[in-house]
Formats: C-alpha cells, structure tokens, sequence
C-alpha cells in the first residue's frame, strides 16, 4: 500500500510541492491528501492584483490546481488543520476529520502584520493577501463611489511591494490612494535612496500620494468614513484603510505540536528542509532556514523541490539560500533590485546612472576593484536584470558603466559574457548551460519549445528576453522567410500587396518570389488577398489556393464528409430559425451538435449536398459562419442586462453587432470574441482573442486570450470606455494583428513575439504611436462595406457551384466507402473498408 503524504496549505508553494512529488513518484509510493483552508483551489497570489482587472478567479487559477484527473491525490478546500498529534501521526481537521499520515508537510505560509494602531479593527479597515480581501475591499470601495461620487480616498500601511501592489487595486477600484510608509522612501528593502526618489515621483505622477518617513498613530470614525491620524500630524479623510506592512510566518500549528520555532516566527527547518521530527517538514514562508524566512515564491519552488526529492528518493539536493532578486512592475513602473543592492559588502563601490527627464534609475554594486558584480537597483526600465542577475558574485566581462550606459553609448552586456552555470531563470533554477542543451543538443528551436523542454520562462517570464538571445547565440535564428518560395514575412508579404496593389498569387510570386509556390504559401497569401478584399475566396485563380475547408466553404470531417456552421450572431436565434435548422438536419440526415461558441453544428454532409444544405439556411436568413476559415467564428455572450439581474450592459446586442461587423474577417488564424455583461464572466471573455466584459461605467476590452493547447489568459487594453471607443479600439487591434503577425500565428502568440507586448499593442492601437489609427480604421470600414456571404455568392454563379461534387467524374453520386448508424438518438458515421482510404 502507498504512504500518506499530508500536505497543510494550499498556496503556490504547497501546489507546486504536489506537482513535484508526483512528477517524481513513478513507483506510486505515495499517496497524498492536501487540507486547504481556503474554498478555492490554489491560485497565484503574486499576481493577485491581476483579479482587479476583471474580478474574474479563474485568471490566477494555477494548473491542475484540483487534480481532478489524478486518483493519487485528495484535496479537501475549506477545512483547515487545528491540530498536529506528533506521537499518533495524525492530524485534525476544523470539521472533525482526522488523517493519518507517514509524512506531513508544513505549507501554511503566512498572514499579514497588521501594526498595534489603535482602530485597526474598525470596519472599513482591511488586510491584502487573498481573494476574499480584495473582494470585501471592492464591496466596501463600490458603495463608497456610488454614495459619494467621483474618485474616493483609501490609504494604504506600508509602502513596500504589497502595499504599492494594494495601492494599484484601489486606484483600479476608483480610489485616491495614499500610502504611508514608515521608512524614508518606498520599498526600503529593495531599493536605494536614489531609487526610491525617483519610484515616488513616477507613481506620485500616477495619483498616488506618498508620505514618507511617517507611520499612523490612529485611526478614529467619522460617520461612515474613517480619519487617520499621522505622526506628521497630517489627517487623511479616507473611505476604507488597507493595512499591507510586511508579513508573518504562520507556524501556530508547529509551536502548538512542540516544534521549534524561532524566536522571531518561522518553523526551524534543516536544509532538507525537514524539522525536528523527522517525520515533518515544512516549506515556503512559514520556515525557517538558518536564520531566514524567504518572503518570495521562487524560494518556496526550491524548497518544495528538495521535499520532493527527499521523499522519492529521486534528488539529493539541499537548500542552502536563495536568490531574493525581484524584477516587478508596480503601478506600471518598472522596479528590480538584484543581490547586494544596498552596498553592505566590505569595500564595495557603487555606479549609478540616472536620468530624471526619461524617469530612470540604474545603480551596480561592486567589488573594491570593480572586478566582480555584487548587485543592483533599476528604476523606471529594468531592461538589463535579464542579463545582470545571473552575473552576480561573478567577474565582470568588461567596465562596469558599460553594464548600465544607454545603449547608444555602447552599453549592455551580452549573454556570451554569462557562464553556462549562471541561473538564467531563478524561479526555476534553470542555468544558461540546461538551456544551451535544450538548444543544441535537444533541438529546441524557438522560445516556446525552450520553455516546454526546461521550464525556464514559464512563471515571472522575466529570462525569456535571454531565452532568445541563447536562441541566437547558437545559431538558431528566427528565419521570417514564410517558406522556401519566399524570403519575406507574412507581415512584410501584407505590405507588399497592400502598398503595391497585387491582387493575385502569380503576379506576387513573379515579382517578389520564386517557383511555383506550395502548400505554405498558397493559403497564406490567399488569406492575406482576402484580407485586403480581392473579392471570392473562390473566384479565378482564389480558388486554386485555398485548404481544404476553404475550397468547399466547409469543415472536412474525418470520414469524408463536412460540417455546416450556420452564424448565430451572440448566440441568438428565433424559434423560426431554430425549425429551419431542425427541418434541414432532419431531412439530410445530419447530426446536430450545439456548440461551445453558442452556435448549431451540423454534421456529415456530403460535398455534393452542401448547396442544396445552403440554399435552404440561406432562404431562412442564415448565412455562412466561417467555421472552415481563418476568420472571425463567433462573438459568444451571456444573457446579459436584459434577462439577467447581475447584468450591467447589454451584452448580447453588443455581441451581435461586433460579430456582424467582423464577420468574414480574415486573419493569420481563427478568431474568437465574447461579451459577457458583468463581472461574473459568464461569457468567458477573457478566454478569447479579443473579449469585452462590461463594468456599470462602460466596457473593458481584453485581448490575446485563447483557450487552445496553450490556454491564456486576455490582458486588458482599455478600460471603462465607451461603446463607440471600445469598437474603433477593436477595429484598430483587429487590422493591426492581421498586418503584422505571422502565418497561423494566434493573437496570444503573436502578442507575446511582439517586442513591446502589451505595451507597444497599446502604444500603437490606442496612443496611435506610429501614426497609422487612420489607416488602420479605413482597412475596416473597407472590409465592412465590401462584406458578402460566401454561401449565397456560391449559390449565384454557375462557376462555383460545379466545383460541389464528390467524384469529377461522378457529380451527385453518394461516397460508397461511408454508411451511418444510430447512437444516442442520431445517425453516425461509418466508414467502409480500409480506415482512412476513400475509394
């Protein structure tokens, strides 16, 4: 019988302990049962300022947070342990449950240090760490705008990285944020006095007040609102007061079970990070190692992965320290502080650059010789932490201004210059030689694959600017050629048809390529002529270029036969319509499938059937719903204001009339759009290439979502706009994408290839940074005006409609290798004869 692993906590530290124990279990020596005190399954809570953007749980989900699909595994969420029986080796739970275990891990983490202030525990004051805080924080700052009107006031304790991430929810939220920091400059752990001033600026300039060098000597009610008291003798007149100064290890459940606790908190582990119980271990923020208690995640990994090791036997690794460098991004300030960032070292010297006017601050630290890098502070752009970190305690490959001097002036460090048992990635402990050998040994060809081969990039996503320099250091650089007949990119292969006006395949291949062109190019180009409304996908020589699915118009099955996508604009149908298509299934003989975007597919059409199949759909009203192509699908929605009584906007008439604004609109690969019509996200907006979720002040537009093999998360590009604003920012994201992406590239991947990401997508569609809005609107209200249904433009020309058979030599004769059977209610398909082979 397999051993009882208990896991106490549920965070990301105890999550990833999990992973790890049964990535490593292969003989099946464990069995594990996780007692988690919150509700929710485990989350990032790194990222917790992120759930402001949408109030949506499930963008801090972690993967596999519920183990669903693994039997070894039991987690039980809302029930936390009370109480550990060393000498039973049991635990028990707030329900009652006891568990026995054969080894128990501590994950419990740690709560918030809320100071001695008198009036702490007044309502309206609050703590950030979890989802439900910020939640109770948005009820409390929801009914402060609504009753008073305007922007609010909140203040926050303490003015470290959790207080200024608190700071940027409330000022999301629609407050005035002040926060109050005790130390003279803002995150005195991680940055200098000349950081500091310079960070206070940049978010004082972002409605933020700062006091410094200050703390709250009380806190009193005034009605409804709260008044704080400084020791500046300054008064703040606040709706709701955030306490974020500083955390404390949560090893209640160690002292109580005689476990040795520090004297200043923390569970006193081994470098096993085991206690002194043999039998117990404990992880993450509540243990102690040596003479520290590590306050960031990445340490939690590594010791979660030396537990791992330990308990199946597969690593004999110990933890012995961890690299505290941080590279973040509060209020959308850049901040990094790496190694000793505050000089402390015997002899150290310190270089700084810093530029008031471009808002930036870059300081090294170095040995009495400036041989050695011992750390930094960057402000403002935090470009060069990729490649300076790893050199830390390392000698340096040249002067070290150079290291930090704008790049014009010959600054930078390459990655050459980095050994290859420097830690490219340390949240992962990935060092630039595992990379090296994903690359070079492994065959790892882009950033993508590097990252499914060692982890690296895949949590902060800091090291994937040096993921791609490893890629080119060794020689694999990104070819744009779209294919052999083409040297140029798809983007530039646009802008060549799109400037010259070439409206056909063998004209572009004549002037800017070579042979005949293939199965790369031919669709790609197609794509890009429609794209620019060079009429029918199967006009002339069109036709001649299109896959599969788009010479027919159809999804091709896997038995010969194809699928019939009627559009549905929001999911919204009349009873009428809905009979049509009931009526045509019935008489053809079609299984029915509703869809996940809100539509009615209708499966095993022959090819020979398709027109008439139309010809029906499109006499009701119907019209093609571009399943088959790289182009918009589906603008899904919730019921929204109209029906339901969470609803803020109506997000059906919003999703039919983008969907029919965008309908066949082609692109670089498919696109999926929802609307949902309230926080609650019913629509799973955030889940597409571009969603829209609406707030009671407008609309939020979120893009480069996907729910495919790699599934991701949308960003927000604008927020609370109005509807005639959110639409020309969607036109402009729209046109924008299909000039310049790649070849089948989704708007998620193309987002995160883009130098710039998010930032320039915004810099360009929303600030027009490059000039082109007009243009790019133009291209839109062009595709509007020139739209036509590709079924019903079939059905009109003679031409097409002989291009519908089966067999050329056998027009209207059934496909004889297919027969069909009944399951659940509906004919199936059958296929006759050798599986796979059309006879």
């Amino acid at each position: 019988m397999p051993r009882t692993l208990v896991v106490v906590g549920n965070g990301m530290v105890g999550h990833r302990l999990v992973q790890a124990v049964r990535e490593r279990d292969q003989a099946g020596a464990w069995r594990v049962v996780v007692l988690a005190e919150e509700h929710r399954p485990a989350y990032d809570r790194v990222a917790l300022t992120s759930y402001v953007d949408g109030w949506d749980p499930a963008v801090l989900s972690l993967p596999d947070n519920t183990f669903d699909h693994d039997d070894a595994v039991s987690l039980h969420l809302g029930d936390p342990v009370t109480s550990i029986d060393r000498e039973a080796r049991e635990v028990v739970t707030a329900s009652g449950r006891h568990v026995d275990y054969d080894a128990l891990v501590l994950a419990t983490g740690s709560r918030p240090f809320v100071p001695p202030v008198p009036g702490r525990e007044l309502d309206g004051c609050f703590v950030y760490r979890t989802i439900d805080d910020l939640d109770a924080i948005r009820e409390r700052a929801t009914q402060a705008v609504a009753a008073r009107g305007g922007r609010r006031s909140a203040m926050v304790l303490g003015g470290g990285l959790l207080g200024l991430e608190a700071a940027k929810a409330l000022r999301d939220m629609g407050l005035s944020p002040h926060v109050v920091e005790l130390a003279p400059r803002l995150m005195p752990l991680q940055v200098d006095d000349g950081g500091g001033g310079l960070l206070r600026g940049l978010i004082e300039d972002l409605d933020v007040t700062v006091h410094t060098g200050t703390s709250t000597e009380k806190i009193v009610p005034d009605g409804d609102r709260l008044i704080a008291r400084l020791s500046n003798g300054v008064e703040l007149d606040l709706d709701l007061v955030v306490f974020s100064a500083g955390i404390r290890p949560r090893d209640d459940l160690a002292r109580d079970a005689g476990l040795e606790v520090g004297e200043r908190g923390g569970i006193v582990v081994d470098s096993n990070c085991r206690t002194g119980d043999p039998d117990v271990y404990a992880i993450g923020e509540c243990a102690r190692v040596g003479d520290m208690v590590y306050g960031l995640v990445a340490p939690g990994y590594a010791m979660a992965d030396v537990v791992a090791g330990a308990l199946t036997d597969s690593h004999a690794d110990e933890f012995t320290g961890a690299d505290m460098s941080t590279k973040l991004k509060l209020l959308g300030v850049d901040v990094a502080s790496f190694g000793d960032a505050h000089a402390a070292t015997e002899g150290a010297r310190e270089i700084v650059f810093a530029d008031a006017l471009a808002g930036t601050y870059k300081k090294l630290v170095v040995s009495s010789g400036g041989e050695t890098l011992l750390g930094g502070v960057l402000v403002g752009d935090a470009t060069p932490y990729a490649s300076l970190r790893p050199m830390v305690g390392r000698a340096l490959p040249g002067e070290p201004a150079k290291l930090i001097a704008p790049v014009s002036d010959g600054g930078g460090v390459g990655v050459d210059a980095l050994p290859d048992d420097a830690q490219i990635c340390s949240c992962n402990a990935v060092t630039k030689g595992t990379i090296r050998k994903s690359i070079v040994e492994d065959g790892c060809a882009d950033v993508a694959a590097v990252k499914k081969c060692t982890k690296a990039g895949t949590s902060c996503g800091s090291c994937v600017p040096v993921l791609k320099q490893l890629l080119n250091a060794c020689g694999v650089e990104q070819s744009k050629a779209l294919c052999e007949h083409f040297s140029h990119s798809r983007a530039e292969l646009f802008e060549i048809a799109r400037v010259t006006g070439i409206a056909s395949f063998g004209e572009l291949i004549t002037k800017h390529g070579t042979g005949r062109g293939c199965d790369i190019c031919k669709p790609a180009v197609a794509s890009i002529l429609a794209s620019l409304g060079n009429g029918h996908i199967l006009d002339g020589e069109q036709a001649t270029l299109q896959d599969t699915n788009d010479k027919f118009l159809a999804n091709l099955q896997r038995n010969g036969t194809y699928s019939v996508v009627p559009r549905v604009p929001g999911g919204e149908i009349t009873p009428d319509k809905l009979m049509v298509i009931a009526e045509v299934a019935r008489d053809y003989g079609l299984y029915t499938k509703i869809t996940g975007g809100q539509r009615i597919d209708l499966f095993g059409a022959p090819v020979e059937d398709l027109p008439a199949i139309w010809k029906r759909l499109v006499e009701a009203g119907f019209e093609s719903g571009h399943a088959y192509g790289k182009a918009l699908r589906t603008v899904k929605s919730c019921v929204g204001s109209t029906w339901c009584r969470y609803g803020v906007q109506d997000s059906v008439g919003l999703a039919i009339e983008l969907e029919l604004r965008y309908r066949g609109l082609r692109s670089p690969h498919k696109l999926k759009s929802a609307v949902s019509g309230c926080a609650r996200e019913c629509a799973e907006a955030r889940g597409k290439d571009f969603g829209v979720i609406a707030t009671e002040n407008g609309w939020n537009l979120y893009v480069g979502g996907n729910g495919g093999m790699m599934p991701r998360h949308a960003d927000l590009l604008v927020s609370e706009v109005d509807k005639d604003t959110l639409i020309r920012t969607i036109d402009r994201f729209l046109m924008f994408y299909i000039r310049t992406a790649d070849r089948l590239q989704r708007t998620s991947t193309w987002l995160e290839s883009l130098d710039g990401g998010l930032d320039h997508v915004r810099d360009v569609v929303v600030e027009d940074s490059l000039g082109i809005c007009d243009e790019l609107e133009r291209q839109m209200a062009q595709h509007i005006q020139d739209y036509t249904d590709e079924w019903a433009a079939v059905l009109d020309d003679p031409v097409k409609l002989a291009k519908f058979t089966s067999f050329v030599n056998a027009p209207g004769t059934p496909d004889p290798t297919i027969s069909f059977r009944p399951e659940r209610g509906q004919k199936v398909p059958v296929m006759l004869g050798t599986p796979g082979v059309r006879t």
